[in-house]
């Protein structure tokens, strides 16, 4: 009876260390896709959303009139916008770094309006939301309070 009882554990011990190996390997799997996500690629604007005091969102759609695409390479980002009923042109280039929730953007140079916006502040602090085939820039004010976000798809 002693034999039986010993084999019992044995296999009891072998079966739950299997397990165990089971359950690491699906976390680390799991921990390998949401590590994945990457801004490499090309995204176009969706949508803005200004953050009001009350609480409340207001949504501004993109449209045929108002477009804005960002490209991500390795470590640089650039950016262009069309706005038809806007004479100038707008468009910025840099470096960029994007780790957990925070996307950081150090533009060197821009259109003439934004070159105007890079001698004040070249540096540009955003929480970043990140999924596969979408992200948000979400600008925060001194309090980390939400001021206003971007919000873009993949296009490529």
């Amino acid at each position: 009876m002693k034999k039986y009882v010993f084999a019992f554990c044995i296999i009891l011990i072998f079966s739950c260390k299997k397990d165990t190996n089971n359950t690491t390997n699906d976390a680390s799997e799991l921990n390998s896709n949401e590590s994945n996500l990457s801004l490499q690629g090309a995204w176009e604007l969706v949508s803005y959303f200004n953050y009001r005091d009350d609480g409340s969102i207001d949504t501004i759609m993109s449209s045929n009139s108002l477009k804005q695409i960002k490209m991500y390479s390795p470590t640089k980002v650039m950016w262009s916008r069309l706005r038809a009923s806007d004479s100038l042109d707008w468009f910025g280039y840099g470096d960029y770094t994007a780790n957990d929730s925070v996307l950081t953007e150090v533009l060197d140079y821009g259109s003439k309006a934004m070159n105007n916006v890079i001698k004040e502040n070249k540096e540009f602090v955003f929480q970043l939301v990140l999924k596969e085939d979408s992200f948000s820039q979400i600008q925060l004010d001194e309090q980390g309070n939400p001021m206003f976000a971007e919000n873009y798809k993949r296009i490529e």
